[in-house]
């Protein structure tokens, strides 16, 4: 059966050193993710950026790939051909006139979890402002650990994800003083995943799951694994977070890449279309 659609994380996946689509994990020049986009419009299969960037990053990585579908903050948001759906599950209550993003912090669990972690975890500084929904955060925490906290304080109405390893940062002392990479993680409403955003954006097409794959480096993007064909998770993510390979048992049809970012991305792709050829 033919590819339709490929779902493409950006960052650690898609993207190289410093968040570039031209650079690879160590900052060299690279074709190799614009030839495995090329080759998707060859065959016209669709390509769905999926990434916890606010909407307008995400709008613009999309335009410039010339793609019009994309997910957005950790699947909270899915826009088709231009329509928006906010697919938030109903969890969060909110004041008149309130995003998402204030109604999270008055309810206090922001706060609650830099203080409870307040060694481990901070605001991803600069990225963490102007976001509507989700609240960004970096370090290194057991999510499990966290989201148990969270439930039992009455914030059971959200979730702290862990959207992938990122380079150290000396505010948080770097893997000396946590022990590996710090992550990023997102504080979103509990209903709302990049699997879910996935299979609405599967629904709204009509693509049956054989149809499609999908390439990611986290743990949050292997749940993905549950509405696609195949899912390759890069290289890099394996590396950064070995523990990582939890996840992975779930899933039968997560296969790891040999290239890490976006030459991982390349082989996945590349690889997914000559199978179906075949």
């Amino acid at each position: 059966m033919p590819i339709r659609c490929v779902y493409a994380d950006l960052d650690g996946t898609l993207l190289g050193h410093g968040g570039s689509l031209l650079r690879d994990a160590e900052g060299g020049f690279t074709l190799m993710p614009v030839r495995a986009l090329e080759a998707c419009h060859r065959a016209g299969v669709e390509v769905v950026l999926k990434s916890g960037r606010r909407k307008a990053q995400v709008a613009e990585d999309a335009r410039l790939i010339g793609q019009s579908s994309y997910i957005y903050e950790v699947g909270c948001g899915l826009v088709v051909d231009g329509e928006e759906t906010l697919l938030l599950g109903g969890d969060v209550e909110r004041a008149e006139g309130e995003t998402v993003f204030e109604a999270i912090e008055r309810a206090g669990a922001p706060a609650l979890l830099l203080e409870r972690y307040a060694e481990r975890l901070e605001y991803h500084d600069p990225w963490h402002r102007g976001r509507e929904i989700s609240h960004l955060f970096r370090g290194l925490v057991d999510a499990v650990e966290v989201n148990r906290l969270l439930e039992e304080a009455g914030h059971d109405r959200v979730r702290l994800v862990d959207n992938g390893a990122i380079a150290p940062r000396e505010t948080l002392g770097g893997a000396a003083v946590l022990g590996a990479d710090p992550h990023v993680y997102h504080l979103i409403p509990r209903g709302a995943s990049k699997a879910d955003a996935v299979a609405r954006h599967m629904a709204a097409r009509g693509y049956a799951r054989e149809e499609t794959i999908a390439v990611g480096d986290s743990r949050e993007d292997i749940d993905v694994a549950e509405h696609v064909g195949r899912f390759f998770l890069v290289a890099n993510g394996l590396e950064k977070d070995p523990d990582i390979r939890s996840a992975i048992v779930r899933h039968p049809n997560v296969q790891v890449t040999e290239a890490r970012n976006g030459e991982g991305f390349y082989e996945a792709v590349v690889g997914a279309l000559m199978d179906a050829q075949r």
